[in-house]
């Protein structure tokens, strides 16, 4: 059976993710709005969803740039969809 590509695990994780880790994580929109009013509330600075999309992508991308690790490179495709989606959605999904 030939191997999955990186694009194809970032859909399984964006859109096929399991009953288990929507318990374990809930809904990875509703978890950045709630990241973005704690990061907010801690900075004393209106920070967006988008932000925390932007920030999270950026962590991904400087550990890649350390090493070489695909869950690096895996993790910010999936939140990149996610952000699409997050957009495309008016922030609203």
């Amino acid at each position: 059976m030939k191997n999955k590509t990186i694009l194809q695990k970032a859909h399984e994780i964006v859109y096929e993710r399991t009953e288990e880790q929507s318990r374990n994580y809930g809904d990875i929109q509703e978890s950045m709005k709630k990241a973005s009013a704690i990061a907010s509330c801690i900075s004393g600075t209106p920070i967006s969803p988008e932000i925390i999309y932007f920030s999270i992508i950026g962590i991904k991308l400087s550990r890649e740039s350390h090493a070489h690790k695909e869950d690096n490179l895996l993790d910010a495709v999936a939140y990149i969809s996610a952000l699409n989606d997050y957009l495309e959605n008016g922030g609203n999904k």
